[in-house]
């Protein structure tokens, strides 16, 4: 059937509006689940808990449990709130003794002041705008709400000015109002609203256990958020004294908590959250059950504070958002004429040069955080272990046949013989290139080659995204079939039984042997204690050859330096760097390899302090009063056929430390560094009459610095 013209189109009173459409006011009639801190009687404590209730019924009960708070802010001299719940006869009352409302008639409206406020819509004491108010009303809706949704509601004032009390009845929706009841009262000020929710229209016939939970927990918030007042539910005083206190009803009783009155207007706790950001906030004793701003605006102070601690302990890239999920956040606050994006106030949407007042200064709460709480620690945990994760994606594991670029796998690596073979770990190609020379010696069967790009990465001082994302580290963990965290007692698992480091015999050399030991202590500690697990393969730095044919080879400078004072009939060779060695030179090393193979000892505690030591940004001042101790003419003696680690640290690697200082730090006289000082010298030893290249200017100062190296030797 068709709808007429007037049937199509209506107009409602604005309580007609309110009571057709309700979710706009007071949000949804219905029952729905959700999850929500609600009081636990049984234990004495606020816990999160999934419960069925009805929002709506719940917004009418805060209106006026905000109103009471709100009574506080009018009148400081206010010291109870009390709250009854009836839960037979579905009675609610909440009673506190701040300045009652006028008991005048309002000379425009013509009605009592309790009357205008309670009983008609659209009137309100916070309209003026310009007026900055830390009050939880503002539309001029609030009390109202409540009445229209009770069968019954009743108003009892008195006013101390006037010397009355006064008592007037709603029912029916607001739809009935009765007459007010003036009498004379000499005692103190009050107000106290009685109202009888109309539970029809929530889809209920009693109070059930849910919302009454609901309800008490939002009684004992006001006993921790309205300060200096007595709270009281079902005439039993609340033992709450403070925020502080109200808090620790959230948590257990060895929860850590860090609490700090900001200001006057900023109250502060913070303990560490178990699982996700959790958040209990309020804004003039309204509860933003959803956050907003307010919270938005703490949390963001919070966060790169604790970044930057974290940073300290070696956790970097950490997102804002891995920070914010391990807070439990506190705040009671109040906000000059808050703005919220609904009726019901759960989320704060005033921006925060509005609120009359910042949550500053935090310096001493946030430090109190960093080193009180757990929060710190937390993250990093998170962190580690989605590192570890990702640094487990790049184990290896013992198995016959792996394919990484440059690499010459041995036969027998990843089978039952896999004890048996040697990881070669080059420096450079032509290091490779000399190795793969003398391996027909050993054996293919035994011999594996990786040549190493450079120098290792210091994975003491680096973060574990770094280290996941190394191509060499990742590939020496494929080879080996090394897995992240594991601890080794011996090699069987493994795809090569034994690491061979061959470098060039000079500083740099050094430092990459020691970088290859820093790795393994710093990950894998347990393979530097298996005998003959790590090793390094020796060469000559000079050769002396004597008329008869007969050659001494010579593996540090010092040890030849004596020889060529005593023998001035030898003449000798400089092997610059293992490219120098010829491919006749590799298979005599390999014929003869325990001259030029060396183990190195099984690590002590004492090696694992020197490796530190030499690679730990944490012993910075340590390493100075270590290099100042060099004696001139330390060299590692070569001739054992073991070395303890602690003495390649304290006897070669240190020369690297001391050359790298060297040529790193520009000298005092001339502000040059060695290599800046050849530049010039050799521009100066040249007459460039035109442009020249780079590589002829390369050209010229490496001929220079072999020049030097000669008349040094």
């Amino acid at each position: 059937m068709t709808k007429t013209i007037e049937e199509t189109y209506q107009k409602k009173t604005p309580l007609e509006h309110i009571l057709l459409r309700p979710d706009t006011y007071i949000g949804s009639v219905e029952k729905e689940v959700q999850n929500m801190y609600i009081w636990d009687e049984a234990n004495g404590k606020i816990v999160s808990k999934n419960i069925s209730f009805v929002p709506g019924l719940y917004k009418i009960f805060d209106e006026i449990i905000v109103n009471a708070a709100d009574n506080k802010i009018r009148d400081p001299k206010m010291k109870n709130i009390k709250v009854e719940i009836n839960k037979e006869d579905n009675i609610i009352s909440v009673y506190n003794d701040g300045k009652g409302v006028p008991i005048k008639i309002h000379s425009q409206e013509k009605v009592y002041v309790p009357e205008l406020i309670f009983g008609q819509l659209l009137t309100s004491s916070n309209y003026d705008d310009k007026e900055k108010k830390v009050t939880g009303g503002r539309n001029g809706y609030g009390a109202k709400l409540c009445n229209i949704f009770s069968s019954e509601f009743v108003v009892e004032t008195s006013d101390q000015e006037v010397g009355k009390i006064y008592k007037q009845v709603f029912k029916n929706n607001m739809t009935v109002t009765g007459k007010p009841e003036i009498k004379t009262y000499k005692k103190s000020d009050f107000t106290k609203i009685t109202f009888k929710p109309d539970l029809v229209r929530f889809g209920m016939k009693n109070l059930d256990d849910d919302i009454v939970s609901l309800f008490k927990k939002r009684v004992y918030d006001l006993s921790g958020i309205v300060k200096n007042v007595n709270v009281y539910l079902n005439e039993q005083k609340i033992e709450i004294k403070n925020f502080k206190d109200y808090v620790k009803l959230y948590l257990p009783e060895d929860a850590v908590v860090v609490h700090e009155i900001i200001n006057e207007r900023w109250e502060l706790a913070f303990t560490t959250s178990e699982e996700q950001f959790q958040q209990v906030s309020f804004v003039n004793s309204i509860s933003t059950s959803k956050g907003g701003s307010h919270v938005n605006h703490v949390v963001e102070q919070l966060t790169d504070p604790i970044i930057e601690a974290l940073k300290k302990k070696k956790i970097s890239n950490v997102k804002p958002f891995q920070v914010k999920s391990s807070m439990f956040l506190f705040i009671n606050s109040l906000i000059d004429n808050p703005a919220f994006d609904s009726q019901t106030k759960e989320n704060l949407t005033l921006r925060v040069g509005a609120f009359g007042s910042k949550c500053e200064p935090l310096k001493d709460f946030i430090d109190k955080v960093i080193k009180n709480t757990e929060v710190v620690t937390k993250i990093a945990d998170f962190v580690k272990a989605k590192e570890d994760a990702a640094l487990k994606k790049t184990d290896g594991k013992k198995k016959g046949r792996i394919i990484i670029d440059k690499l010459e796998d041995a036969k027998w690596a990843g089978t039952a013989k896999s004890n048996e073979c040697t990881l070669y770990l080059t420096e450079g190609d032509s290091a490779k290139t000399m190795v793969m020379s003398g391996r027909s010696i050993v054996g293919t069967e035994r011999l594996g080659v990786y040549p190493l790009r450079g120098k290792l990465l210091n994975v003491r001082e680096a973060t574990n995204k770094q280290i996941s994302e190394n191509v060499e580290i990742i590939a020496i963990k494929k080879i080996l079939g090394l897995q992240h965290a594991k601890t080794y007692t011996d090699t069987s698992s493994l795809r090569y039984g034994h690491v061979m480091i061959i470098t060039d015999q000079d500083h740099d050399g050094s430092h990459i042997k020691g970088l290859l030991i820093n790795f393994f202590d710093y990950w894998y500690p347990s393979l530097l204690k298996i005998p003959g697990f790590l090793q390094e393969f020796i060469t000559p730095i000079v050769r002396g050859k004597n008329s008869r044919g007969e050659i001494v080879n010579f593996f540090t400078i010092p040890e030849y330096l004596e020889f060529k004072e005593q023998n001035p009939n030898y003449t000798f060779k400089y092997y610059k760097g293992l490219g120098t060695s010829t491919a006749k030179d590799a298979v005599e090393y390999f014929k003869n390899l325990p001259l030029h193979v060396k183990n190195f000892c099984p690590m002590t505690d004492e090696d694992k302090e020197s490796i530190e030591l030499a690679f730990s940004k944490k012993k910075v001042d340590s390493r100075k009063t270590w290099l100042l101790g060099l004696e001139q003419g330390t060299f590692l003696d070569q001739r054992p056929s073991e070395i303890s680690i602690s003495d390649f640290i304290n006897k070669e690697l240190i020369l690297f430390s001391m050359a790298d200082n060297f040529r790193s730090i520009p000298n005092v006289l001339d502000g040059f560094k060695p290599g800046q000082r050849k530049i010039l010298f050799t521009c100066f030893k040249k007459i460039f009459i035109r442009k020249l290249k780079y590589q002829s200017l390369l050209g010229q100062l490496m001929h220079l610095h072999s020049i030097i190296t000669a008349k040094f030797l």
